[in-house]
């Protein structure tokens, strides 16, 4: 049986070392990599918008998806400036650099 989780609200949750502040105590590596293969295609643009919100300007992240993700990357670009670099190009498997430049 679970306990219940207690949430002091009492102080902020310390800043992590890798920026982000949720207390958790983990760190982020240097470009996150997110591999979307394995994600409910129903989901998978929702994921990736949410993992693109949560990177910073100028931050970036390696996206691994199971095709050319054309109309994700424009549905990104309209919600934002973005840069996108192709690292892998299929057959199996497209690994794509983006990075948010505003």
């Amino acid at each position: 049986m679970n306990e219940p989780v207690e949430i002091l609200r009492s102080a902020p949750a310390p800043q992590a070392a890798s920026g982000h502040s949720c207390g958790c105590g983990e760190h982020d590596a240097d470009v996150p990599v997110l591999d979307v293969r394995t994600i409910p295609h129903a989901v998978r643009h929702g994921v990736v918008f949410g993992a693109v919100d949560q990177i910073g300007p100028g931050g970036s992240l390696v996206l691994i998806a199971p095709h050319a993700p054309v109309p994700l990357l424009n549905q990104l670009a309209q919600r934002g400036p973005i840069e996108v670099e192709y690292l892998v190009e299929g057959p199996e498997e497209w690994r794509i650099l983006i990075t948010r430049t505003a």
